[in-house]
């Protein structure tokens, strides 16, 4: 028989550094106007500007859309419990929010994917760049990663309404993560552990090697280009996705793959914050400070509105 003795969790954010709430209070702040506006802008400009109608900026802005509904799950209630030491929500609200931000996360996963196969083509079969990368296929691809998103992470959830959650209520942790809800559980948690890895397999690790295999194409093309500068122009193309690449699937398998243990609880919530907070403030900023085209658009745009 289904029980269930705790209706309310209380998250502990960070109990170790209550002495420097308003400070962090007001750096988390910052960092959510930045990571709104950022994102808002990158979007902005992709639908005004002409030169930006191109699938990878279509992409870019999907990456910013996921940015702003990350930032926007997370960053608010975590200044409520930055400022109290510690909040309250309803157990349903905690896995809801955990719901959100499966979502996120894998849809972003997806969405880097076919981001990597769109410069594999950019740069090693170019002829046939315009045949395959359509408007239809960019529309087909945005739907399909987040469709694959809320079915594969909505499994999660349905399975967790299955637990039996007994308490202690307290979650030791900044937002509802998948490990912290576990936590609260009495039930035998081997099956959906099982079903966490297989899902894993899907959301985090195979675009992960696709993203791989797509690079070491694209670096031998570039390595077998002749002259200097035709490299650095390829390789510009493709230099600001491989950055986020790296930050973004590097701290998922440092927190998600890798196992953890009880002592490194701090690290993973700093790990934690870094891809719940800080990767959505630095996207815009990586796609934009290295891009000539956004440099343009933005400057037309701002001479436009003066």
């Amino acid at each position: 028989m289904h029980e269930n003795n705790v209706s309310y969790v209380f998250l502990l954010g960070f109990p170790n550094l209550h002495s420097y709430n308003i400070i962090l209070f007001l750096l988390l702040l910052i960092i959510y106007c930045f990571t709104i506006c950022g994102n808002v802008i990158i979007i902005a400009l992709v639908s005004m500007s002409k030169t930006l109608h191109s699938p990878m900026y279509f992409f870019i802005t999907q990456v910013s859309v996921l940015d702003i509904l990350m930032a926007t799950n997370i960053l608010p209630y975590l200044l409520h419990i930055v400022l109290h030491n510690g909040g309250t929500m309803s157990l349903d609200a905690c896995i809801s929010q955990f719901y959100v931000f499966g979502i996120s996360e894998s849809s972003e996963c997806f969405i880097l994917m076919v981001m990597s196969y769109d410069r594999y083509l950019a740069i090693c079969n170019p002829l046939r760049y315009n045949s395959l990368i359509s408007k239809a296929f960019c529309g087909k691809s945005a739907i399909l990663s987040w469709s694959l998103s809320v079915l594969l992470v909505g499994l999660h959830i349905i399975r967790i309404y299955k637990l039996d959650f007994c308490g202690p209520s307290l979650v030791d942790h900044f937002f509802c993560d998948f490990p912290p809800i576990l936590k609260l559980s009495c039930s035998d948690t081997s099956l959906i552990l099982i079903q966490a890895a297989l899902i894993g397999i899907i959301i985090i690790t195979f675009p992960f090697i696709m993203i791989i295999v797509s690079y070491v194409f694209i670096i031998t093309t570039i390595l077998n280009i002749r002259s200097i500068s035709g490299r650095q122009k390829a390789f510009s193309t493709c230099s600001s996705h491989l950055t986020v690449v790296c930050i973004f699937f590097g701290i998922l398998f440092s927190v998600y793959v890798i196992p953890n243990k009880e002592h490194l609880l701090d690290t993973n919530k700093i790990l934690s914050l870094l891809y719940t907070v800080v990767i959505p403030l630095l996207n815009p900023f990586i796609y934009s400070l290295r891009n000539k085209d956004f440099k343009r658009a933005f400057l037309k745009w701002k001479l436009n509105y003066n």
